[in-house]
């Protein structure tokens, strides 16, 4: 399965050992494997220059134990620029549904009610072969209106009205993440230009007839020249392909501690393209673990089920993402509801579907211009939330927030929660984390567990908290033992004998459950902290 390079563009090459995908040869055309090719040989190596210079800042920070606004920046913070306005499509963006590409999720969340459908090829989607081609195939057929799906139970699913449905906005994978499957000079292709590649290169015109355009979010954004790199693969591409300059639009996700620092230098790097600024909760917290996980008892996080919105660190980042965006004329869009309406348990339902209501409630008082849900259940309830204060407006960009003043310790005073590490919380963190990954190797990345849409920040956050409190020496708020590796070990190895007992012994071996007890406890255990537990579970996935 390879393609020769031909003409002034490089080819991708599709690797021998990539498993056959049906249809394959729709996505993987000629000339999208030369855009591909020519995406590597022009980006691939800022790419790898960014992620040495993240290393560096890391380094910089366990030093310092601090961070700050970039005072050589200070000029475009107090300057006078807007981003450009929001194509009719992304207007309104009260509601967003998130999930993968997968043909059901696809066919589910275009008619779901929500306003934007997040499409994931990121953390809601673990990254074999088969995911990431097969995701792109679904996409062109849901655009076409030729998909549909039939479940084992024999359930059809089809597409609605097509004024009804959700605009599209994709994520592709972050800039750590490379596609093993497909080689440049012998070198693999970073999984987010694949995923930004093969989507824009078969769908922008596409898209453009139906009155939209190529949207994206873009994912684990750790500095604005990170978003200048974007910026240039935009032009590059809109040339490319012949559509106008602008015509892609990026919705920039604020979920690591140093592109907080960064949101109005991120707007304004991509300022043509810009739509908006996006709080990802989850990610936001494994990256404060992460960048401060040695830097002293201040920095120590409770169980993540503890650290709620109101927090006043998070209530600092949230309430300055509102303020930075409608001051450049860009959408706020909040975080996600990850509840999973149960079918069985009622009462369960009511009372998570309170916490939705005044979660999103706060938001769309705050200045918020739309919320994420992770469930077409969750759709009116947040709907209701933003129609409340929207009306018939779009948004509420209008609402400056001129009250808002955000310092640089505020950000970072994680120190002001009163809550405390706990065994149960520890326990929590092994269940979730195990559970997870073992559905990840299988080729799943958005599972349901205990009533909560977890992805993969959520085994990040499990994890890295583990990590965390061992090596801080944690003592445990509920019963007094001590976070050590020891007790680490004999949590999981107890944990993994019930889901044995609870599984049976036949699906048990049918899964990847030892090997997923084994990845979450390396890397929540090693010396040697792992910037992304995604890279060694990358070298596991068939």
């Amino acid at each position: 399965m390879s393609a020769a390079g031909a003409g002034p563009f490089p080819h991708a090459v599709v690797a021998d050992t990539a498993p056959p995908v049906e249809r394959s040869e729709e996505v993987l055309t000629e000339s999208a494997l030369a855009f591909l090719g020519e995406l590597h040989r022009r980006f691939a190596p800022r790419r790898a220059g960014l992620l040495a210079r993240r290393k560096e800042r890391r380094e910089e920070i366990a030093r310092t134990g601090t961070l700050d606004f970039l005072p050589d920046t200070a000029h475009i913070r107090e300057g006078d620029w807007r981003v450009a306005d929001a194509p009719a499509a992304l207007d309104d963006r009260r509601v967003e549904i998130t999930g993968p590409t997968d043909r059901k999720m696809t066919i589910n969340a275009l008619n779901s009610g929500a306003k934007v459908w997040l499409a994931d090829f990121e953390d809601a989607s673990a990254p074999t072969w088969e995911n990431v081609v097969g995701g792109q195939i679904n996409l062109i057929d849901a655009f076409e209106r030729r998909i549909d799906f039939t479940s084992p139970e024999g359930k059809s699913y089809a597409l609605g009205d097509e004024a009804a449905l959700a605009t599209v906005v994709v994520r592709p994978r972050g800039w750590h993440l490379d596609e093993r499957h497909l080689t440049v000079d012998g070198e693999p292709v970073p999984g987010a230009l694949v995923d930004f590649g093969l989507y824009f290169f078969h769908n922008a015109h596409r898209l453009l007839a139906k009155g939209k355009g190529p949207y994206f979010y873009l994912p684990k954004t750790e500095s604005h020249l990170e978003a200048r790199l974007w910026n240039d693969v935009f032009v590059f591409a809109q040339d490319h392909v012949g559509v106008g300059q602008g015509t892609i639009r990026a919705t920039v996700l604020i979920e690591t501690i140093t592109a907080a620092f960064e949101m109005e230098e991120i707007l304004h790097e991509l300022r043509d393209h810009a739509s908006g600024l996006n709080a990802g909760r989850w990610d936001y917290l494994f990256s404060i673990v992460k960048n401060f996980r040695d830097a002293g008892e201040r920095f120590v996080l409770p169980d993540r089920n503890a650290v709620t919105m109101t927090a006043p660190f998070m209530r600092a980042y949230t309430e300055l993402l509102v303020r930075t965006c409608h001051k450049r004329g860009a959408h706020a869009i909040g975080g996600m509801a990850a509840f999973i309406p149960s079918r069985r348990d009622a009462e369960v339902n009511a009372v998570a579907f309170e916490k939705v209501k005044a979660d999103k409630d706060r938001e769309a008082g705050d200045g918020f211009d739309g919320s994420w849900v992770a469930h077409p259940d969750l759709v009116p309830i947040a709907r209701a939330s933003f129609d409340a204060v929207l009306g018939d407006r779009p948004n509420q960009k209008e609402r400056l927030r001129e009250d808002v003043h955000v310092t640089a310790a505020e950000l970072l005073a994680v120190d002001s929660l009163e809550a405390r590490p706990t065994y149960e919380g520890l326990r929590n963190a092994v269940q979730v984390g195990t559970r997870y990954i073992e559905a990840w190797l299988r080729g799943l990345g958005a599972v349901a567990i205990f009533n909560l849409m977890e992805d993969a920040a959520t085994a990040e956050i499990s994890r890295s908290q583990i990590w965390q409190w061992v090596n801080a020496g944690v003592v445990f708020a509920d019963n007094g033992e001590k976070a050590t590796a020891e007790l680490v070990r004999a949590v999981a190895g107890r944990e993994l004998a019930a889901i044995r007992a609870e599984a049976g012994e036949e699906a048990f071996s049918a899964g990847r459950w030892q090997q997923a007890h084994d990845l979450l406890l390396k890397t929540a255990l090693d010396e040697t902290y792992v910037d992304f537990l995604t890279l060694p579970a990358y070298e596991l996935l068939r």
